[in-house]
C-alpha cells in the first residue's frame, strides 16, 4: 500500500502540532513566517553563487508583497537592510548598497531636551527666548534695533492670545528686559509697539486659517415662514 495513503493517528498528528508560541521570533512579522524560513535557508546556503541568487530572488519576493512602495526613493536599498535584519545579519551576500551593523540598528536616538528655564512666562514660549538671545549677540545697529521690535511686537501678541485685556507696552519692556537679562532696555525708548486691535484682529485671522478644512460652519436655525393659506374657489 501506497505511504501516502496510510491513516495517520490522530494522537500522533496532535502531538506533533507545531504553534507559534514555540517557534522562532518573527523579527519583521509583516514578512510572514515563510519568507522568514526562506531567508533562514538562504543564510545556510555554502555555494557563494547560490547564496546570492537566493537572495536576489528573495529581493524580488519582498518586493512583490510591496507593490506600492516601488516607486518610493531608495526603496530597493530598505529591502535589502530588511533582508540583512531578518537574517540576524548572518546572510553573507553581495549587496548594491553598504550592509547595515547590528551597532546602528540598536543605537538609541538622543534624548530631547524639554527646556523649562523661564516656566514664569510661558505663554511668550521658547522660540521668544531664542531670539532673544540672538539679538543679544548682534552688534548695535539698525538691523538689531529692527530685529528687536519685532520681538517686542511677538510678544506683545502672545500676551494678547494669553490674556484678551489689553496691556501696555510697558509691560512688555519689562518682560523683555527681565528676559533679556537686563541688556534689551526699552523702558525708557519712546518706541511704540503696534495697536492692541491690530493684533487681536491678526490673531483672529490666524485662528480662522488653523480652522481644520471641510469643517461646515454652523449657521444659526431660522424659524420657518409659514406660506399663506391661498383659497381655490374653481374647486366645486
Amino acid at each position: 500500500m501506497n505511504s501516502k495513503y496510510i491513516k495517520e493517528n490522530s494522537n500522533d498528528v496532535v502531538f506533533n502540532l507545531e504553534y507559534n508560541s514555540e517557534r522562532q521570533h518573527l523579527i519583521i512579522p509583516e514578512y510572514g513566517r515563510h519568507l522568514q524560513k526562506l531567508i533562514d535557508q538562504a543564510t545556510a546556503i555554502e555555494d557563494d553563487v547560490e547564496r546570492n541568487k537566493v537572495a536576489k530572488y528573495i529581493i524580488q519576493v519582498m518586493g512583490s508583497l510591496n507593490p506600492h512602495l516601488r516607486d518610493v526613493p531608495d526603496f530597493q536599498h530598505k529591502l535589502w537592510d530588511q533582508l540583512f535584519i531578518m537574517s540576524d545579519f548572518r546572510l553573507v551576500a553581495n549587496s548594491p548598497y553598504p550592509i547595515p551593523s547590528r551597532e546602528v540598528l540598536q543605537l538609541k536616538p538622543d534624548i530631547l531636551k524639554y527646556p523649562q528655564n523661564f516656566p514664569k512666562y510661558r505663554y511668550y514660549g521658547n522660540n521668544i527666548k531664542y531670539m532673544i538671545d540672538v539679538a543679544n549677540k548682534w552688534e548695535e545697529g539698525e538691523m538689531k534695533n529692527a530685529l528687536v521690535k519685532v520681538i517686542a511686537n511677538h510678544m506683545k501678541k502672545s500676551y494678547l492670545s494669553w490674556n484678551k485685556d489689553t496691556v501696555k507696552d510697558d509691560v512688555i519692556f519689562e518682560h523683555l528686559l527681565e528676559l533679556s537679562d537686563g541688556k534689551i532696555n526699552l523702558t525708557q525708548s519712546s518706541e511704540e509697539l503696534l495697536n492692541t486691535t491690530d493684533l487681536m484682529r491678526t490673531n483672529k485671522r490666524v485662528s480662522n486659517k488653523i480652522m481644520p478644512a471641510g469643517q461646515p460652519k454652523i449657521a444659526p436655525n431660522k424659524p420657518l415662514k409659514k406660506k399663506p393659506f391661498i383659497k381655490n374657489n374653481n374647486q366645486k
